[in-house]
């Protein structure tokens, strides 16, 4: 997992390692003027701007204490206040009946329904019995690919035509996973702004529906966020969690962009922890969140350039 969690994070750490390592073995006018020269890179990488503040106060208190003010040490410093962000302790899932219904959330484009068949191989691996309840409806080719997802994962689904009502087809899946006495329902829906009120309504109804069906469920509300939108997803998020009571968020395509600093704002700035990355296109591609090895796999030099060598 840490060898695919490094892989798909090669694009951020290059960035972000040359980026701060630059600054620090650059010829800035005075100490302060190359912090303010860090926050700027910090923000500029989407790490967020209480967290970029942040960080770059403990240099300047590291600094003013008579700490060394050398680039090697200063990265140093950098990389444990960046671990000591990410090592913030995950929230639980409420508890509730079984079996365990995940509702999958998210604005179109971020790689939801994917997210969904990853999810699905990911369970089963483990054990799980899994089915999955396509509740997007409103997009055409939805129910084909999830269709395509189930398939490769080896578990079941459950899915009315084009157009039926999203809710209809939840009721139905948590029905068809009491029934086939699956452990894991992952529930997809259609991708939507968080803007648009009617839309989000409609999830809303989807948490009654299953509400009433299993008691407790859904027992993960998970949004799944584009890493490559970099401070619009910290913009989703917030949105998503006042309005939907999200429990969890996964990031996806984080190996096709640079901008995987956002992972460190969501850490940092939310009470909503991340639970999976998506680090590839395969199935297997979708890694369990761990704090400690991410920011091993953000910070390590070890195949990235190294300015201050």
């Amino acid at each position: 997992m840490l060898s695919r969690l490094r892989a798909g994070l090669r694009r951020t750490r290059d960035s972000l390692l040359s980026g701060i390592g630059r600054i620090l073995s650059g010829r800035a006018d005075s100490e302060e003027v190359m912090i303010d020269q860090m926050e700027e890179f910090l923000l500029s990488a989407d790490v967020g701007v209480s967290t970029s503040e942040k960080l770059a106060q403990k240099l300047r208190t590291h600094l003013r204490e008579g700490g060394a003010g050398a680039g090697p040490d200063l990265l140093a410093l950098m990389k444990k206040e960046i671990l000591d962000v990410m090592k913030r302790p995950l929230a639980e899932s409420a508890p509730g009946g079984r079996p365990h219904v995940t509702l999958v959330v998210g604005v179109n484009g971020s790689g939801k329904t994917t997210t969904v068949g990853k999810l699905a191989k990911y369970y089963a691996d483990r054990g799980e019995k899994v089915l999955i309840a396509c509740s997007d409806t409103f997009r055409a080719a939805a129910g084909e690919q999830l269709e395509v997802w189930a398939k490769r994962a080896g578990v079941d689904i459950v899915r009315q035509k084009s157009g039926a009502d999203a809710a209809s087809v939840a009721y139905d899946g948590a029905e068809a996973g009491l029934a086939r006495a699956a452990s894991v329902v992952l529930v997809d829906t259609a991708g939507r702004l968080h803007t648009k009120v009617n839309l989000m309504e409609e999830l809303k109804k989807i948490r009654k529906v299953l509400a009433r069906k299993i008691e407790g469920s859904p027992q993960e509300v998970l949004l799944v966020l584009d890493a490559s939108t970099g401070q619009n997803a910290l913009i989703q998020a917030r949105e998503f969690g006042s309005c939907m009571g999200v429990t969890g968020i996964a990031l996806t395509k984080l190996d096709g962009t640079a901008k995987g600093g956002v992972v460190v704002a969501i850490a940092s700035e939310l009470d909503i922890p991340v639970k999976f990355l998506g680090v590839g296109e395969s199935l297997e591609d979708l890694v369990e969140f761990d704090p400690i090895e991410f920011a091993d796999a953000l910070l390590s030099e070890e195949n990235s350039p190294s300015p201050l060598s």
